[in-house]
């Protein structure tokens, strides 16, 4: 870990303007920065606490608007009654991520802005693009089980992590977004980066912006949501594949479908080819496998992770089906 200066400025603003120097990072809940801290892959010349600032950290249920403070704790979102009742796939992508310990002190934004877990970044010294932009990927032809196979290119194929990312990700999702000088709303698919060329950069924010809040437009599909997961150990691991599915019925045909997919991409994935093949179905299901073919037709597998494609159609089936019965 690298020298650095701490500042806990004591408000929003104080916070905006120390972030906007060069050199400065973001501390909400410590459990990402100061893991890449720890692992000099994020070498910050001064941390700016702003995990105690007021007005961050509210959960609005009420309107037309879902508000969720960026500083709100994944504990206390995980257990709001109402978020269980209304919208049990956000809820669900909380409980399943992380351990109880981490839930307690992550924060929603953080959690929205967390790195990959790919080990050749992680490592430190493998060739990573990610890391060193131009010094290569170890992973197109190293071990690449946990790899993603939607998003990637020839100069990263690495995962986006994260489980309320990929949940939102099925829902009208925005991220607000504050500087010392503006304020903006990014829509949540156009927040996160697809890799490209520039596997560097994951996401739309600029040196002195810090995520304010995450909102979600109302709807009744939110009842009829559930968010799957599959992983290689019960508890503390990330997804190999995982699907949020959200569903408006008509009886028992499917008026309006969304489906996000986790584990599978560089960042959270919508998948409108899913979507099509619902809408108008009968769920049963041979037709949530149906969707499942369809969400990973496109798919580009590498040389170790291609059980992800069957996997990840059983899990979008399921995940459909569940969904159906609470709608």
């Amino acid at each position: 870990m690298q020298p650095f200066t701490y500042v806990r400025p004591d408000t929003l603003e104080q916070a905006l303007h120390e972030a906007a120097e060069p050199g400065a990072s973001v501390l909400a809940g410590g459990t990402t920065m100061v893991d890449l801290m720890r692992g000099d892959l994020a070498a910050p010349r001064r941390v700016v606490d702003i995990g105690h600032l007021p007005g961050l950290s509210e959960i609005d249920l009420s309107g037309p608007v879902l508000r969720f403070g960026a500083l709100a704790r994944m504990a206390d979102a995980a257990e709001d009654a109402a978020l269980k009742r209304d919208y049990p796939a956000l809820a669900e992508s909380l409980q399943l991520a992380a351990s109880q310990q981490l839930r307690n002190a992550a924060t929603l934004g953080g959690n929205l802005l967390q790195r990959t877990r790919c080990p050749y970044f992680r490592n430190g010294v493998s060739a990573c693009n990610k890391r060193v932009p131009g010094s290569g990927c170890s992973a197109l032809d190293g071990e690449d089980r946990e790899m993603a196979l939607f998003g990637i290119s020839d100069a990263c194929v690495a995962n986006y992590p994260g489980d309320w990312g990929t949940a939102l990700a099925a829902f009208d999702t925005a991220v607000e977004i504050r500087s010392a000088a503006a304020s903006r709303t990014v829509p949540l698919a156009n927040f996160h980066v697809a890799y490209g060329d520039d596997p560097a950069r994951e996401t739309v924010l600029e040196q002195g912006e810090i995520v304010t809040a995450i909102t979600v437009r109302a709807t009744p599909a939110g009842r009829g949501s559930t968010y799957a997961k599959v992983r290689d150990r019960q508890s503390y691991a990330y997804a190999l594949v995982s699907a949020a599915v959200a569903l408006e019925m008509d009886g028992d045909t499917v008026a309006s479908a969304r489906v996000s997919l986790g584990g599978v991409a560089s960042k959270p994935w919508r998948s409108a080819e899913a979507e099509a093949v619902l809408t108008g179905a009968t769920l049963t299901e041979a037709a949530g496998l149906r969707a499942g073919e369809a969400a990973f037709a496109g798919a580009r597998p590498g040389r170790h992770n291609a059980f992800k494609v069957e996997l990840g159609r059983r899990v979008v089936a399921r995940a459909a089906l569940t969904a159906s019965r609470r709608a």
